[in-house]
């Protein structure tokens, strides 16, 4: 695909709009940052990758006043930098947008727009002048080509939408230097286009970018200068043109990963459907869905953001209702499916949002890991927990799914990663030694290494016989992992293309074109 065309940066500067120089930071006693150092001048696009707990969130804390450094200097516009806190730094010209949107759902636009400091009808009054302010949202509005009434609900905006929203707001308080956290983690293919053509406008007017992202082909597509972290050390420092996609993976996890998608063994699939679905349907959500899962394969499903994928998997899980159709779980028929009844027929479901829908992000590694298991471990009239035998198993799979915690009786997933979150998810239902395994967007938010470990989770599900729907909106991801992949538009399956057939163009055009109807095989 390619790029948006990008504009003419204005020459850099001899001196740096932002400057990091030796930034230390410990939490607990446990040093994070080592004496992290690099700049970004106006006008250019700084790429910060990482793994998940290499320091990027930790340095962009301490950038935006959120957190106080320990050691080290920033100088901003050639002054000492030292903000006080977040409307501190907003104040000076950082801007911070974060992966979950700070957005207020129930208020309008304007409202999110000016939340800190609306205009008043009288200086020193608290009288807000709701005409200037929606005069005001508009004229940002318009700056972020985001043709939208300024008093529309933030909660009827699309993912993308509530995006431009973020930076219209960091242009109303004229940042100078504005931060993207995994911007394009919840967007589709055109929406991301639409931001990276936002970000290459305001590179053209001079602001400073520093763009953290976890898909590094859009690192590549869009900075000017990249800065790799491992462990709280910069590793690696290069203009784009010095880097590659093969030199950052190998500094971000400190060795080699000579293939991303993990070789699978040859002929896992067996002729033994695992799960059978046909003309599930439900009105303006699915339509007459048909196709089989065997045991050892790992089926994909391609599509853009609304072509229904979600929508299945919930459906198919028993979470949504469907108005026709049949679901059969080897060989036998779920006739009302509810989560329990597919859970009890050997079914799991790893959801898009692990920390809203996969985790109690307040409890421990350990109770996350045990929840959906219980009733295995339940005896007696009373249904008492055997709690040693639960407890043994959950530190096994803990170990088995390489979750980095010393004390997952005590740790709380919150302060895990996101990969290592994911694995909590994927290792609680690990433990119930599912059959099939429904994954929407598995690697979404995890960075390389963690990726790398999840495929083969994956691979060794496969290889014990389960069948895996896999759920991705990364082409490159399906084609990598899966045995075949389905591409749905519209709640319909429009193609389905086998190993050895795999064309990115194809697999597009099947999940754009209203009009297409075949199949490839």
């Amino acid at each position: 695909m390619a790029g948006p065309a990008t504009s003419q940066a204005p020459a850099a500067t001899e001196r740096p709009l932002l400057a990091i120089d030796g930034l230390c930071k410990s939490f607990f006693g446990v040093e994070v940052l080592h004496k992290v150092s690099f700049s970004v001048r106006a006008g250019r696009v700084l790429g910060l990758v990482g793994e998940n707990g290499s320091g990027k969130s930790t340095t962009m804390n301490i950038i935006g006043g959120v957190h106080q450094k320990d050691a080290g200097s920033i100088q901003f516009e050639g002054a000492d930098y030292r903000p006080k806190g977040p409307r501190d730094a907003a104040r000076q010209g950082i801007a911070f947008i974060h992966q979950e949107l700070n957005l207020f759902r129930n208020l309008s636009i304007a409202e999110n727009l000016f939340i800190t400091e609306f205009p008043k009808l009288v200086p020193g009054l608290p009288f807000i002048d709701k005409a200037a302010a929606n005069k005001r949202a508009a004229e940002l509005l318009a700056a972020v080509d985001l043709d939208l009434s300024p008093s529309t609900l933030v909660n009827r905006l699309s993912q993308g939408e509530r995006q431009l929203v973020e930076i219209a707001k960091a242009l109303g308080a004229k940042a100078k230097v504005i931060i993207f956290d995994e911007p394009t983690t919840s967007l589709t293919t055109r929406e991301t286009d639409r931001l990276f053509d936002i970000i290459n406008r305001l590179r053209s007017q001079g602001i400073a970018i520093i763009y953290i992202s976890h898909i590094l082909n859009d690192v590549m597509r869009l900075c000017d200068d990249i800065v790799v972290l491992r462990d709280g050390h910069v590793v690696g420092s290069a203009l784009k043109s010095e880097m590659t996609i093969e030199r950052m993976i190998s500094l971000m996890v400190g060795r080699n990963i000579d293939q991303l998608f993990p070789p699978r063994a040859d002929n896992l699939v067996r002729d033994e459907a695992v799960l059978e679905v046909s003309g599930i349907s439900q009105p303006g959500i699915v339509k007459d869905i048909t196709f089989s899962l065997q045991a050892g394969e790992v089926l994909g499903i391609s599509g853009l953001m609304g072509a229904g994928r979600s929508e299945l998997a919930r459906i198919l899980f028993g979470i949504d209702p469907f108005s026709a159709g049949q679901i059969k779980v080897a060989g036998e028929t779920l006739e009302s499916p509810t989560p329990s009844v597919c859970m009890d027929h050997g079914m799991a479901f790893l959801t898009e949002d692990r920390r809203v829908e996969g985790l109690m992000m307040e409890a421990p590694i350990e109770t996350n890991i045990g929840l959906s298991s219980l009733r295995n471990y339940a005896g007696g009239l009373a249904g008492v927990i055997d709690g040693s035998r639960l407890n043994a198993d959950v530190k096994k799979m803990s170990t088995s799914v390489q979750i980095s915690a010393k004390d997952i009786a005590r740790t709380l997933v919150k302060n895990l990663s996101g990969g290592n979150q994911q694995k909590a998810v994927i290792g609680k239902w690990l433990l119930r030694e599912p059959r099939v395994f429904i994954l929407d967007e598995p690697t979404r938010g995890i960075d390389v290494g963690a990726k790398n470990e999840v495929y083969k989770i994956i691979n060794s599900l496969a290889a014990a016989g389960a069948g895996i729907l896999m759920i991705s909106s990364e082409i490159e991801e399906l084609a990598g992992m899966c045995d075949r992949i389905m591409v749905m538009a519209h709640g319909e399956i429009r193609a389905t293309f086998a190993r050895g057939g795999f064309k990115r163009e194809e697999i597009l055009r099947a999940a754009m074109w209203d009009g297409l109807r075949s199949s490839a095989s």
